[in-house]
């Protein structure tokens, strides 16, 4: 009898593998750090032609008696060194006095519009929280304005604010009897409110869509239990609301500023090029004293002036909201 001996199998080898079942890739650390770099070059180059070189180019000419002589060759203007600035804020010549009123208009207009643009977003987010039918259909409809392109809006409300065919003047004084004439709008003291009107139309669609984006993130128990305490409405928008919105409303308040103190279309679609003195904006103020009168380097010098304007508002806001913040978490 024989005897036959069995070896048993070897075990195959175990190839380590990721969690998808295919060898774990090799990366090399160079590629992991230029990636990020190469997804933002187009990004940054953008950023350089569109607002970088113009914003440099923008600086130099501020420095230059530039004219319509040297239109052809604005590199060859005489160098003026900071004389544009002068004149610029020389609040006793016409030129300083044109630019300080128009200065105080708008931060007048901007403290306005953003202020309102706040309180109806927030008031409307806050409202459509509740379910309630139709709902969605008043969610829709208040993002309207923000959808539009702004000429389109901006022209429709133009010719709602005309005198004689407007439908402004048709629901006030016609209908309402408002008034002994039909008021003119476009001009005179009322372009003041006209022009707040549709600013504030155009933009309070955008706080009302980051406010009602926010108050997502706000657990619903927290209500309920404060409705359990015996807390209002108004004391659980105080207490629970508002402190929660915190840091949303620094970011949302600080971009209404700087895009309403820079609107230049609002005003030159509803206006024209020439707006009348009570709604003259800096913004449209600049251009009309570049591209009007052909002082390109004061028009330059007075958009430096605001770019170190809106620069040092921006530098003390967000200091003290931070300062305020750490503060609070304290």
């Amino acid at each position: 009898m024989t005897n036959t001996v069995v070896t048993p199998a070897k075990e195959p080898a175990v190839r380590k593998a990721t969690p998808g079942g295919a060898p774990a890739p090799r990366r090399s650390g160079r590629r992991r750090i230029a990636l990020p770099y190469l997804l933002l070059l187009p990004a940054l180059l953008l950023e350089l032609l569109v607002h970088l070189i113009p914003m440099l180019m923008g600086i130099t000419m501020s420095f230059r008696e530039l004219t319509q002589f040297y239109i052809s060759n604005w590199s060859g203007a005489p160098w003026s060194g900071l004389d544009n600035f002068s004149v610029a804020i020389d609040f006793d010549a016409p030129v300083g006095q044109a630019l300080l009123k128009s200065f105080l208009t708008t931060c007048e207009f901007t403290v306005l519009s953003v202020g309102l643009c706040w309180l109806l977003g927030t008031a409307a987010a806050v409202f459509l929280q509740e379910n309630f039918r139709g709902r969605g259909i008043l969610r829709t409809l208040f993002l309207v304005p923000y959808a539009l392109p702004v000429y389109a809006a901006v022209i429709t409300w133009a010719f709602m604010f005309q005198r004689d065919n407007g439908v402004i003047n048709h629901v006030l004084h016609d209908q309402l009897g408002i008034g002994d004439s039909p008021a003119f709008w476009l001009i005179g003291d009322n372009s003041f409110w006209a022009l707040l009107v549709v600013s504030v139309w155009k933009g309070w669609p955008f706080a009302f869509l980051t406010v009602m984006a926010a108050l997502q993130n706000i657990p619903q128990d927290m209500y309920e239990a404060a409705a359990l305490d015996g807390a209002g409405v108004w004391n659980q928008i105080r207490h629970i609301t508002l402190p929660a919105l915190r840091s949303v409303n620094q970011v949302l308040v600080l971009v209404l500023f700087l895009w309403t103190f820079n609107d230049f279309n609002t005003p030159f679609v509803l206006f024209g090029k020439a707006a009348p003195e009570a709604a003259d904006l800096i913004s449209l103020h600049i251009y009309q004293t570049s591209f009007r009168t052909w002082n390109f380097g004061t028009g330059s010098a007075m958009s430096v002036l605001l770019l170190l304007f809106l620069l040092v508002v921006t530098g003390a806001y967000l200091l003290l909201t931070s300062r305020g913040k750490k503060a609070t978490d304290a």
